[in-house]
């Protein structure tokens, strides 16, 4: 399915030359703006990519003929095609990967610098991510959310915030692996209780996080254990989740009429162990149902938004 909103429009991209501009806005936000090393091809190519690109779908809102937003998907199988997900060289996630259904990992999100002051292409891009979500039938949503440095004590605030107060639950908490940080860099920087409970401030902490951290917070997100220092792309990155169970109350209550209106739809556990309930999108096809969700993603455009059914949707490498 494509989701328009007047002359936006959000879908998986279909064939080669589109995935190529994803790889472009990525260059030009990543590798020019963020400072994220490259190869010498990627930079003649004008191109930000990596292994785990052959196998990636990717989610992009077009407008005017161009691509202005961007996530890169990966789900389970296209993972056991790779040998792993992208995040797992950055955090163990080996209790989520034991969900009986299916995941998908959610990385180098990136929206052009022009395009970010009004939200609308990021709340496009998460109402696409819903409708795949759904498709798919995905139980967990991951990856990680970055922040531009070397240095996490800038955004202690923030990190020690979301430590103390949105951390997974421990049968689904992904922890970083400290022991792939680049050489020279010190482990020690991978711990999220910078500061103590009692010098974090909630205000000082929003102010800190990336507009990114502050969505995935509103729409439920938890958060893994640890910090990951990523030298060559010049970010310290945490990791977030999300499990539709723990969608923004405030969603659930005003479509559902009540805060835990969600809590009969579940995942069945695996025989051997109980994960708890991991759920599924709260919309189970009915387009007015679907149509409510995006409203709430959507807010004051959700009027001009059209849904349109497509067929032999292609990704080409």
């Amino acid at each position: 399915m494509a989701i328009k909103v007047r002359d936006f429009e959000v879908r998986l991209t279909r064939n080669k030359e589109e995935r190529k501009m994803v790889r472009q806005l990525r260059y030009e936000v990543f590798v020019k703006e963020e400072g994220a090393s490259a190869t010498e091809e990627q930079h003649a190519l004008g191109e930000e990519y990596d292994d785990f690109d052959k196998f990636a779908e990717y989610m992009a809102v077009f407008h005017n003929g161009r691509i202005v937003g961007a996530y890169r998907v990966i789900d389970k199988k296209a993972a056991d095609k790779m040998g792993g997900f992208y995040t797992e060289t950055e955090f163990n996630i080996s209790k989520i990967k034991n969900a009986t259904d299916n995941i998908a990992e959610m990385s180098r999100a990136c929206v052009a610098q022009e395009y970010r002051e009004n939200a609308l292409v990021m709340r496009m891009l998460w109402a696409g991510l819903s409708e795949y979500v759904l498709r798919r039938r995905i139980a967990v949503l991951f990856g990680v959310a970055s922040m531009v440095g070397q240095k996490p004590v800038e955004s202690a605030q923030a990190i020690s915030y979301l430590y103390y107060n949105h951390l997974s639950p421990n049968r689904l908490r992904a922890r970083v692996i400290p022991e792939n940080f680049a050489p020279g860099v010190d482990t020690r920087m991978a711990r999220m209780n910078i500061l103590p409970r009692a010098f974090v401030d909630e205000e000082l902490a929003k102010k800190q996080m990336t507009p990114l951290i502050k969505g995935y917070l509103r729409l439920g997100a938890t958060f893994g254990l640890g910090v990951f220092i990523d030298k060559p792309f010049n970010t310290y990155d945490v990791f977030v989740m999300m499990q539709t169970k723990n969608m923004d109350a405030a969603y659930q209550k005003h479509f559902y009429g009540r805060e835990n209106a969600l809590d009969h739809l579940g995942v069945k556990p695996r025989p051997f162990k109980t994960l708890g309930k991991i759920m599924l999108l709260p919309i189970t096809g009915s387009l007015s149902m679907l149509g409510a969700f995006f409203e709430f993603l959507l807010r004051e455009d959700a009027a001009d938004a059209e849904f349109i059914e497509e067929n032999n949707q292609t990704t080409e490498e």
